[in-house]
């Protein structure tokens, strides 16, 4: 555990910190209802900050699991390839980019909340990809390993289409702003990724 926290500081302070305000939130309602983001209330400059917040509070335990065996499996090494401070920044400004085009699809709808930190982890999963395209990834319901790039685009089609005709109360709009986010910030932080990115290709083919 020394050696993650020393090789990936920033990643592991986020990870406890969503870990233990998530549990938090689990036993009191209070940190729900202060953490939680209404797009509603913040069109109207109420409770701004819950753009952060809200993505350190969870819906209830299989939503923390996934998010944060997400999080577990690609912040790390994230970090340790994008940099210290690069990442703090990325994970925290997708966080607010993320839920940016939430609240103006839903700032007219009083009862609409999100919560989770979905759409920075999407950041964090596409940033990955940029520097490991080629590597292989895949679902927990359908464990067949597929290249990085492929499940990408899938992932984005994916959201595109649920973001426009799902009713799972799922905040699929986050998950895709997030993952664009990811690959926009990841470019301005790290301006050689695109011929990196190419250059995997072109190494795997020799």
């Amino acid at each position: 555990m020394i050696e993650i926290f020393l090789a990936a500081p920033v990643a592991s302070i986020i990870f406890v910190i969503t870990l233990a305000t998530s549990l938090m939130a689990f036993s009191n309602e209070n940190i729900y209802g202060n953490f939680i983001l209404n797009p509603y209330g913040v069109s109207r400059g109420q409770r701004v900050y819950t753009v952060i917040t809200s993505g350190l509070i969870h819906k209830d335990w299989n939503h923390l699991f996934f998010n944060m065996l997400s999080y577990y499996f690609f912040a790390f090494m994230l970090e340790d390839r994008l940099g210290h401070w690069q990442f703090g920044v990325l994970y925290v400004l997708s966080l607010i980019l993320s839920d940016l085009p939430s609240i103006q699809k839903h700032k007219d709808d009083i009862w609409y909340n999100s919560l989770g930190a979905s759409g920075a982890i999407s950041a964090v999963v596409f940033s990955f990809i940029m520097f490991s395209p080629t590597a292989k990834m895949g679902l927990i319901f359908i464990p067949i390993p597929i290249p990085a790039w492929i499940f990408g685009i899938l992932y984005l089609v994916y959201c595109h289409f649920a973001s426009k005709h799902a009713r799972d109360n799922v905040n699929h709009d986050a998950h895709l702003y997030g993952a664009l986010s990811g690959i926009v910030i990841t470019f301005a932080l790290h301006h050689n990724i695109f011929n990196e990115f190419v250059s995997q290709f072109t190494g795997a083919a020799q």
